[in-house]
């Protein structure tokens, strides 16, 4: 056979694969590019716009003026800011309860017993409302004239507390109150993820003589880690933004005892008290870099497991 025919053959042979192959490689960009497109102008964009504006002094409206890192300085002079710092970390803290409480509550709803779907629905209800009602209801429970515990206490004889009105209480009562639907939302994801336990290992446990605490710990738990990654993410990110529960409860009162970074942003920079865009810019980097150390953490240890996976 002559060695040219088999040349020719050969180089048409890989122009029709890369011409196959290529449509392969760009279809998936193709179908990203819209996703990328409003990621870069709604999310990326912004992120750059409030380090520039924070570098300005600016109402909003009227001319900017340069003040470098003047923003940042009156900042970390400023007492609310580390009273908002303090609250966001009370709230990280005992945030953190949504993720076993989740998952407590997800174990006994995985059992097949009667009524267990009325209860799935009850435990579910809190999710699907939004953060505006789930205020509302905790505000009129916390009312010390009308409301649960007023009632209790005066069953008892005893004068209520003001828990949104006591500088000592109202961050804790916000957080009890932001914990309900947070639990929930954990519940789900430990739902998704115990429909996907392996039953193979978890006969083998048994055979092996696991049970109770041994086979949450050994057998259940290690292939939960997805979804337990997933809920502490999503529950540090709404530990470090909470905004709606301390709009309708409080709005950062009593004195700014309960402010956060994110409220105490808006509070600065849009509400009436403030038009301070630099300065509320300033709090919003501060914020973003909070939550970059935390999420950059998180994904460091992801990639950690799956490399050792």
């Amino acid at each position: 056979m002559n060695p040219e025919t088999n040349s020719d053959q050969s180089q048409s042979w890989h122009r029709a694969n890369r011409q196959k192959i290529a449509p392969q490689k760009i279809a998936p960009w193709l179908f990203l590019a819209p996703a990328l497109l409003f990621f870069a102008v709604y999310v990326i964009l912004p992120i750059f716009q409030s380090l520039w504006i924070s570098l300005y002094a600016w109402d909003g409206i009227g001319a900017r003026q340069w003040v470098g890192s003047g923003n940042y300085v009156e900042l970390f002079d400023d007492y609310r800011f580390y009273t908002a710092l303090k609250n966001n970390i009370i709230w990280l803290v005992l945030y953190m309860l949504a993720v076993p409480a989740g998952l407590f509550v997800a174990l006994f709803l995985n059992q097949n017993i009667w009524g267990m779907r009325f209860y799935k629905s009850m435990f579910f209800f809190p999710f699907v409302i939004s953060q505006v009602v789930v205020g509302l209801i905790f505000t009129w429970f916390y009312n010390p004239n009308f409301g649960i515990i007023g009632q209790v206490w005066q069953f008892f004889g005893a004068t209520p507390p003001s828990i949104l009105g006591d500088e000592r209480f109202v961050t804790y009562g916000i957080i009890f109150a932001g914990l309900w639907p947070q639990i929930a939302y954990c519940m789900i994801l430990y739902l998704t993820g115990l429909n996907n336990v392996s039953s193979d290992q978890i006969e083998a446990g048994r055979l092996d003589g696991a049970k109770g605490w041994r086979m949450l710990r050994y057998v259940i738990l290690p292939q939960l880690w997805p979804a337990t990654f997933l809920a502490i993410v999503v529950t540090v990110i709404g530990a470090l933004r909470s905004f709606d529960m301390i709009a309708i409860m409080t709005q950062g009162g009593p004195y700014g005892s309960s402010n956060v970074l994110s409220y105490f942003m808006f509070e600065q920079a849009l509400s009436e008290y403030g038009f301070r865009m630099g300065y509320g810019s300033a709090i919003a980097v501060i914020l973003f870099l909070i939550m970059l150390i935390f999420i950059s953490y998180f994904l460091w240890v992801m990639y950690q497991d799956e490399k050792r996976g």
